[in-house]
């Protein structure tokens, strides 16, 4: 079985690289996950699949892991280079975010975003500047 850090980095290059598929093979069916443009949560890979197909249609984001630390728990942080530019190309966020990973039995089972907040509440600020 691979290990956290493996199946992360394989995780977040199918998301570079807009292979929905790929990405979702590695996560657990009850998955949940941060709507980071729009703000709350989805559970399931479907609602991951939708969300992240709506989020391409107005935004082209990209994220490079810089460091992942594996914690107690199942949890691993991942500092992570995230650019997001609108469809025509400009820049609308450039910086740096946390991860927070929960890993079970080899998958990914949720997602947190590690320096906000409230995640629930509302985009995360790299969305603010809606095209």
């Amino acid at each position: 079985m691979a290990d956290s850090k493996t199946i992360l980095g394989q995780a977040y290059s199918a998301f570079n690289q807009r292979d929905i598929d790929g990405a979702l093979a590695l996560m657990t069916q009850d998955v949940s996950w941060p709507k980071a443009s729009e703000g709350g949560k989805v559970v399931g890979k479907e609602e991951i699949r939708d969300y992240w197909t709506r989020q391409w249609g107005e935004f082209d984001p990209h994220v490079e892991p810089l460091a992942i630390t594996e914690e107690d728990g199942g949890k691993v942080r991942v500092r992570v280079h995230q650019l997001v530019k609108s469809l025509q190309g400009d820049v609308l966020s450039d910086s740096e975010v946390v991860h927070v990973f929960t890993v079970r039995g080899g998958l990914i089972a949720a997602m947190d975003l590690g320096d906000e907040a409230d995640s629930v509440a509302g985009p995360s600020a790299a969305f603010a500047h809606r095209s």
